[in-house]
């Protein structure tokens, strides 16, 4: 592992194989990718050039970071498809080990496999984890002075880099006061989150609470609960209201 305070970089050497797909045909497949963080929050899958699959043609374009310096353009082209701008590639960077490696869009491809299992958002990071535990402890949720669930029963979910999220059976929950959504969200450790609002004293709050109706195996246990988000509802645990957490959902 090589690690500098400049722009925050860290690159790790992964153990898993990572495969990556674009229009049905194989873009990269390694033994020996890097875990790049790039922002704080999660890491980005680097490929060895020598492990791409697909075509790259240069786009005719740079993209400049103050970390780990210019980076090329690359459309990535497969034989059923196209991605324009899909790869970046810092031959030049200031950290060698980014030299030979190839960063493809996430977003930009298909399907990535962490080993023979589908992975979405962003790689997972080997520093989070996800516990489940099962607790006794009662959890009152209340908006603008109405309660919206009450339970002695839930799970709480515990994340790294996150609050405690305490997921309650529906039977605890006034769902009459929900209203169902049409977002969804994805995580690479719990799966696709469906979204209720929630409306009270006639005021619309949008997608304030989740659910995961299929799961991610490591997080089976939250299967089929509803979750409040703490930064947006009083949250009372065994009497005692929770000050509201800062993070990126507040």
């Amino acid at each position: 592992m090589s690690e500098t305070r400049r722009g925050r970089v860290r690159v790790e050497e992964s153990a898993k194989r990572v495969r990556v797909y674009l229009g049905g045909e194989l873009v990269a497949d390694t033994g020996k990718p890097r875990l790049v963080w790039e922002v704080p929050y999660y890491p980005a899958y680097y490929i060895p050039v020598e492990d791409v699959k697909a075509e790259l043609t240069p786009a005719g374009r740079v993209e400049r970071s103050p970390s780990r310096g210019d980076g090329e353009v690359f459309d990535v082209k497969t034989a059923r498809a196209t991605a324009e701008g899909g790869a970046l590639r810092y031959a030049d960077s200031p950290f060698e080990e980014l030299r030979e490696l190839v960063r493809f869009d996430w977003n930009a491809m298909d399907e990535w496999l962490e080993e023979d299992e589908p992975v979405y958002v962003h790689p997972r990071d080997p520093y989070s984890r996800v516990d489940v535990l099962s607790s006794s402890r009662h959890v009152k949720v209340v908006l603008d002075g109405v309660t919206l669930a009450d339970s002695t029963q839930p799970r709480i979910l515990f994340e790294t880099g996150l609050p405690p999220r305490y997921y309650l059976p529906l039977t605890d929950v006034r769902t009459d006061l929900l209203r169902p959504s049409d977002t969804q969200t994805r995580c690479p450790y719990k799966g696709t989150a469906t979204y209720w609002s929630a409306e009270v004293n006639g005021k619309v709050y949008p997608d304030l609470v989740w659910t995961y109706r299929s799961p991610l195996p490591e997080s089976q246990k939250v299967i089929g609960l509803a979750c409040f988000y703490n930064e947006r509802v009083d949250l009372h645990v065994d009497g005692e209201l929770l000050e509201r957490p800062k993070t990126p959902f507040s």
